[in-house]
C-alpha cells in the first residue's frame, strides 16, 4: 500500500531541547535504573522479555484507523497494532498473518483464506471471518473516505461460509489480488452501524497485532504495551514509546542524552556525526536503499503547470546530483520514476532530464514565459513566473532541496519561494483541499507496481492520492491493464511504457530515492538486516536482562 511519507525515516524532533534524563523519563512514563550493567558472559544470547523502545518520529500520527490514513507516521503505529491476512516476509515473499494458509485458483479468479483460530482482539474478543468480510464490506462503503478502495471494488463476491474461512472471488484477474489482503483488518464487534469517521478506535485502537493502545498524548507520544496474548508468541520488548520531536537536529540530541533508543539518522548525522567511539559503542547504524523516494510534485490546476514545456523546463533546471551530493551526502541514488532503482518494474530507457539549464530556457521562452520588463523574472501576459513550494517541517532533506532547487529556478528567471509547514497541517489545509502550487514530498514504493491509487484520474476527487490532478486517458488504461493481468512480462510491458508517458509529462520532478539509515541503541538484540529492511523481526527484538533499562 502506497503511503504518503512525512520523514527520511523516523527523522523527527520537539522545537526544544530536552537533555536533562529525568525530563525525558518524565515525558515518557518509564523509569530508569540507577545504571545500565555491563552484560554477564553469555547474557546476550538468552533472548529475555522487557525493557522499553523509545522511538523518534518527527510527525504525529492523524487517525489510527488504518483505512482512513495516508501518511507513513500514521502507519507506522497502526502495524503495530493490527494484522492483515498475509504479509511479505524479510525476504519480500509471501508469508500468512492472520491466514495460515490459502488458495488461488488455476484463473486467478477465486482466493480461499484460511484463517488462524487462535487470535483475539485486544479486548479479548474473538477475531472470526466475519471481521475480514466487515472490513471488506467497509471499505468499498462509498460512505468510507479512505483513498485505498479500488482494489476490493473488483470483487465480485465474498464470503464467510464459518468462522474460519474467507472466500474473495474476481470476474477478471487482478495481479495485487493476493497482496491486497494485506490490508489491516478492522474490529466488526466495534465498528459495525458506526459512523466510521468519528470512531474512539481512531484515537484509541483496538486490534489483534502484537502491541496494544496505551495511550496518545498529541504533539507529544504515543506510548503501545505488548499483547501479552499475541499468537505468534508475545513480543520480548515490553514497550514501545514513539516520541514527536519534529526537527532532527534536536532528535539526534535527544539520542545522544539518551532520550531515544532509534530513531532515522539524517545523511549528514549518519556520515559525520556518529563516527566517533562513543557514539559506535552506544548504537549500531544501518544504511539500504529505501523503499521511496521524493519529488517535486505540481499542481496541475493551476495554469501555469498545464503546460507540459514548462513541467519539463523545470525538470532540466534541477540539478539532481547536485541534491543527491550536497543533501544526501551521495547516500542515495537519482529518481526518474516511481519505482526503485534496480526493481523488475523499473524502467531504465525512460527519457532523462539531465541537468540543462539552457534547455530549461529554450522550454520557458517556447511556452511563452519571457523577461519583457527587463526585471530579472520571467512573465506572460503581465503575470509574473511566481510560485511557492511548500514542504513539511522537520524533513532537512525536502527543506534543504527546496532551498537548492529555489536558486536554480532563480538563475533561468523563474521566483520561488519556499514555504515550511507543520506536517498535519500540511495535509490537512493545504495539499487535501488542493489549496498549494508545487509540493516536494515523498512516496513509500510499494513491491507491486500496481500505481492505480496514485496515478490514476479516478484519484483526483476528495481524498484522493493524485492530489496534483494528473489525468491522462492513456496512463488510466495502462493502470487498468496492469492490474489485470498476472504475466509479468506483459505487466513490465505495461508499466515500461506507463513510466515513458509520466517522464514525458513531468507531472512530477522525480528527485532522489534516499538511503535509509536507521540507528538503534546497541543493547536491543535481534536485529536481522534483510532485504525488507530491519523491522521484519522487531517482535523478536530484545534486550539482555543486565542490560534493561526501563521498567515499568
Amino acid at each position: 500500500m502506497i503511503k504518503r511519507l512525512n520523514t527520511e525515516l523516523r527523522v523527527k524532533a520537539y522545537p526544544f531541547l530536552v537533555a536533562v534524563l529525568f525530563v525525558v523519563l518524565a515525558l515518557t512514563g518509564c523509569r530508569q535504573q540507577q545504571e545500565v550493567l555491563p552484560p554477564r558472559v553469555g547474557d546476550e544470547k538468552v533472548p529475555v522479555a522487557g525493557d522499553t523502545i523509545i522511538m523518534g518520529t518527527i510527525g504525529d500520527a492523524s487517525n489510527l484507523l488504518p483505512m482512513l490514513s495516508t501518511d507513513a507516521a500514521s502507519t507506522e503505529v497502526s502495524s503495530q497494532i493490527y494484522n492483515g491476512l498475509i504479509r511479505y516476509d524479510k525476504d519480500l515473499h509471501f508469508e500468512g498473518d492472520l491466514a495460515e494458509s490459502w488458495q488461488v485458483s488455476d484463473d486467478g479468479l477465486e482466493i480461499v483464506f484460511h484463517l488462524r483460530h487462535d487470535v483475539r482482539w485486544h479486548d479479548g474478543a474473538p477475531f472470526t471471518s466475519a471481521d475480514v468480510l466487515f472490513t471488506y464490506q467497509l471499505i468499498i462503503d462509498p460512505k468510507t473516505p479512505t483513498a485505498y478502495s479500488e482494489r476490493y471494488k473488483r470483487v465480485t463476491e465474498a464470503l464467510a461460509p464459518d468462522p474460519y474461512t474467507f472466500i474473495v472471488r474476481y470476474d477478471k484477474p487482478l495481479a495485487s489480488a493476493l497482496i491486497s489482503w494485506g490490508i489491516a483488518i478492522h474490529p466488526k464487534h466495534l465498528l459495525e452501524g458506526q459512523d466510521v469517521t468519528t470512531s474512539p478506535l481512531s484515537r484509541a485502537p483496538i486490534g489483534t497485532g502484537p502491541f496494544r493502545f496505551v495511550e496518545w498524548l498529541p504533539g507529544e507520544k504515543i506510548v503501545l504495551e505488548r499483547n501479552e496474548d499475541y499468537f505468534e508468541g508475545a513480543p520480548y520488548i515490553k514497550r514501545i514509546v514513539y516520541r514527536i520531536i519534529p526537527d532532527s537536529t534536536t532528535m539526534f540530541l535527544e539520542l545522544q542524552s539518551g532520550g531515544l533508543d532509534q530513531m532515522g539518522l539524517t545523511p549528514l548525522q549518519y556520515a559525520r556525526q556518529t563516527d566517533a567511539p562513543g557514539f559506535k559503542r552506544r548504537f549500531n547504524k544501518y544504511r539500504y536503499p529505501a523503499f521511496a523516494y521524493t519529488y517535486l510534485g505540481y499542481n496541475l490546476n493551476k495554469p501555469m503547470f498545464q503546460d507540459k514545456r514548462v513541467r519539463q523546463a523545470l525538470s532540466y533546471a534541477i540539478n539532481k546530483q547536485e541534491l543527491i551530493d550536497g543533501v544526501l551526502l551521495g547516500l542515495g541514488q537519482p529518481a526518474n520514476g516511481p519505482y526503485k532503482p534496480g526493481s523488475w518494474s523499473n524502467n531504465v530507457h525512460v527519457k532523462p532530464y539531465p541537468y540543462d539549464p539552457q534547455k530549461a530556457a529554450m522550454l520557458l521562452d517556447e511556452a511563452g514565459w519571457r523577461d519583457h520588463d527587463g526585471d530579472g523574472i520571467r512573465d506572460r501576459d503581465g503575470k509574473p513566473m511566481a510560485f511557492t513550494i511548500i514542504t513539511n517541517q522537520g524533513n532537512d532533506q525536502r527543506i534543504k532541496s527546496g532551498e537548492i532547487i529555489q536558486r536554480r529556478f532563480q538563475e533561468i528567471g523563474v521566483e520561488v519561494k519556499l514555504r515550511v509547514i507543520e506536517w498535519a497541517s500540511l495535509l490537512k489545509e493545504f495539499i487535501q483541499p488542493g489549496n498549494f502550487d508545487a509540493t516536494i514530498m515523498g512516496w513509500t514504493v510499494p513491491i507491486d507496481p500496481d500505481g492505480y491509487n496514485v496515478w490514476h484520474s479516478s484519484k483526483t476527487g476528495p481524498n484522493g492520492l493524485n492530489f496534483i490532478g494528473f489525468k491522462n486517458d492513456r496512463v488510466d488504461t495502462l493502470l487498468e491493464q496492469g492490474q489485470s493481468t498476472y504475466d509479468q512480462q506483459e505487466r513490465k510491458r505495461v508499466y515500461d511504457e506507463f513510466q515513458q508517458i509520466l517522464a514525458e509529462e513531468q507531472p512530477y520532478t522525480f528527485l532522489f530515492v534516499p538511503d535509509a539509515l536507521p540507528v538503534v541503541a546497541h543493547r536491543f538484540y535481534g536485529i536481522e538486516e534483510a532485504p525488507s529492511g530491519i523491522m521484519h523481526n522487531f517482535i523478536r527484538w530484545y534486550v539482555p536482562q543486565s542490560q534493561q533499562k526501563y521498567q515499568r
